[in-house]
């Protein structure tokens, strides 16, 4: 498979990081998305008219939407990952899955502003971003009282992959992580496993400060 990539962006890091997860092997194809503008030239443009990165190849299959490209990483190599075991956590997939873009949206954008200079309303973004915090705070909230440290079942998913990066992200933004303590121990989590790997701005479990223990349980 090839990935056309920017090793600055959260949307390919998030496949860089299901095909290690997952042993998948890509053929890694550096776009110069900055400031280089390549990503709207007419060789990527041919494969995905809406100018936009990641775009993976696969034979003749194309995809050109990061969230798809999780479900075919782990539908090829690891089905474990799409949470289908189960209706209820499939379910839950699916819908953190669309809430991730949300995250894009705007956690996302405010990053893009503050880093590339990006237009659009800081304040809006941040505050749209901030609810989307709090509503994913809520839902590990939730899994924990259940018992379970990850979004949709007690073991990671293709959901919290879609969701992680922009989150860790978040400060790049504006955007704190201070005042959600289940979202950086559900961090921690996603860094503990096997085969994680890090991008520029978020850093393996060993050089983070430890967490406190949230609500008496383990973290």
């Amino acid at each position: 498979m090839k990935l056309y990539d920017y090793v600055l962006s959260p949307s390919c890091y998030k496949v860089r990081l299901m095909a290690a997860l997952t042993g998948v092997a890509l053929d890694i194809r550096p776009v110069d998305f900055h400031p280089g503008g390549e990503h709207r030239g007419p060789e990527l443009l041919a494969l995905n008219p809406a100018g936009s990165i990641p775009i993976l190849e696969d034979g003749d299959l194309v995809l050109t939407e990061s969230s798809a490209m999780l479900v075919y990483l782990a539908a090829k190599a690891a089905p474990q990952w799409l949470g289908n075991d189960a209706a209820g956590p499939a379910a839950r997939v699916q819908q953190w899955l669309s809430f991730s873009h949300r995250l894009t949206a705007s956690l996302g954008a405010a990053r893009l502003h503050e880093m590339l200079l990006r237009p659009g309303n800081i304040d809006a973004l941040r505050g749209q971003g901030t609810a989307a915090l709090r509503e994913l705070e809520a839902g590990l909230v939730e899994q924990r009282i259940r018992g379970q440290r990850f979004l949709a079942s007690d073991r990671p998913t293709v959901a919290d992959i879609a969701c992680f990066p922009y989150v860790a992200l978040a400060p790049d933004g504006g955007v704190l992580l201070d005042p959600y303590p289940a979202i950086r121990l559900w961090s921690r989590a996603i860094r503990a496993i096997d085969g994680f790997i890090e991008m520029p701005g978020i850093h393996r479990l060993h050089e983070l400060k430890p967490e406190p223990v949230l609500g008496g349980g383990e973290a």
